[in-house]
């Protein structure tokens, strides 16, 4: 096995990866663990999506949606917060010591 010691999981693997420049070779065994993790996260995305009674698209167009309004609350939530601790220590400036 001219992977370093890791074990491939099927023969094509191996053959593509031997192909590989060894650069190549460290950087995808390198980066492998993430993406079987992120092709794990959309496989079960898909699996719950295909459940919905919707049709899979629009399920995943809500669902993305609803992220990114998840993901603009709480940055919205950060920047008040960060204000509020500016206000806060121009305060204390203002206070003097």
């Amino acid at each position: 096995n001219s992977g370093g010691g890791r074990e491939y999981k099927t023969l094509i693997e191996r053959i593509t990866i031997q192909k590989f420049n060894p650069e190549l070779q460290k950087r995808n065994l390198e980066t492998r663990d993430q993406r079987q993790k992120d092709f794990n996260t959309f496989v079960t995305q898909l699996k719950t999506h295909a459940k919905s009674d919707k049709s899979i698209w629009h399920s995943i167009k809500q669902s993305e949606t609803t992220n990114q309004k998840q993901v603009d609350m709480r940055r919205k939530a950060e920047l008040e917060e960060a204000e509020r601790q500016k206000e806060q220590i121009r305060k204390e400036l203002a206070e003097g010591p």
